[in-house]
């Protein structure tokens, strides 16, 4: 009766387990201090670069306009993951509980933060391509409802991709309650399915393959004309500036691309369950962290602005 009982409590459960993270009671707090001003950390770096974009209108043009879509990005991803994860390293494993319902809007907003990481990237590279192949059209072409078009299109089609992707997941009955990840996603979702899910791993790795293959493709041919330009071009000064702005963009795009196939790829060997939680929580701190400091130090402008206010204060 009791066992009856039990598989009817698991069947469906609204309410999940979090495996969390494995450590050491004499860890938790230097890990919890990590977390805590890596999550600070990014939040300030990341609505202070929104506020001078916003506030200076020297930098309302198209290349920071769409850079914006960046740290709000970063900040809405780790707003998801890094608070309930601080809280979650002080409570007791067996108090690691989340409603279902909670479970899959955390993997959804976790989702729509990594595919909207590759989409604004992508559009970001098509601003440089205008800007460096076609300088004479590119007042006329980057229109400030081009930009909006772009920013639409960078959101719009990751929230579709994303959304298929947990609306074929929340269509399975589950038979289990152990997420086993630090947070949700889609994958420790529908591992609690006892049905088959074929069309979700299907589905899965074509929404993977070809988000990695058009943003690899896009970035590669991109780069390569802006490369193949900058060698016509014998304008050295106009040369080290679009190198020195496309590198920063590639060494971001690197960094990501690195960071998320190594998640993929962990998630299929469950030995590394340890590793792959780690590297889950840093794909969310290490990218974030940089963009700022990245962008920050090659844009002229910003750096511009940040000492004129200083100057002002010390005045």
């Amino acid at each position: 009766m009791s066992r009856r009982m039990m598989v009817n409590d698991t069947f469906n459960s609204l309410t999940l387990q979090l495996e969390g993270l494995r450590i050491e009671e004499t860890s938790v707090f230097p890990v919890f201090l990590f977390f805590f001003f890596s999550y600070m950390f990014i939040v300030i770096l990341n609505v202070g670069i929104v506020v001078l974009v916003y506030i200076d209108k020297g930098l309302h043009q198209p290349m920071y306009l769409l850079f914006c879509n960046l740290p709000v990005n970063d900040i809405f991803g780790n707003s998801i993951v890094l608070p309930r994860l601080l809280s979650d390293l002080l409570k007791h494993p067996s108090e690691l509980l989340i409603s279902y319902y909670g479970c899959v809007l955390q993997a959804f907003s976790t989702h729509l933060f990594g595919t909207t990481s590759h989409t604004v990237l992508m559009i970001m590279a098509f601003d440089r391509y205008v800007a460096i192949c076609n300088p004479l059209r590119y007042s006329a072409i980057m229109t400030n409802r081009m930009v909006m078009k772009l920013t639409i299109s960078a959101w719009g089609v990751a929230f579709v991709l994303v959304g298929v992707l947990l609306g074929l997941t929340i269509r399975l009955n589950r038979c289990r309650t152990l997420i086993t990840n630090p947070y949700c996603d889609n994958a420790s979702l529908f591992k609690l399915s006892c049905e088959s899910v074929v069309i979700n791993n299907i589905y899965g790795l074509t929404f993977t393959v070809v988000l990695f293959t058009v943003s690899i493709g896009s970035i590669v041919l991109t780069y390569t004309k802006i490369t193949l330009v900058c060698l016509r071009n014998k304008n050295k000064s106009l040369n080290s500036k679009a190198l020195k702005t496309c590198s920063t963009h590639l060494v971001v795009y690197l960094i990501m691309l690195f960071c998320g196939i190594l998640i993929i790829t962990l998630h299929r060997f469950p030995q590394y369950s340890d590793q792959r939680k780690i590297s889950a929580i840093l794909f969310h701190i290490i990218p974030c962290s940089l963009n700022p400091i990245i962008y920050g130090v090659q844009f002229k402008e910003i750096k511009r602005f940040l000492s004129n206010i200083f100057r002002s204060r010390k005045v």
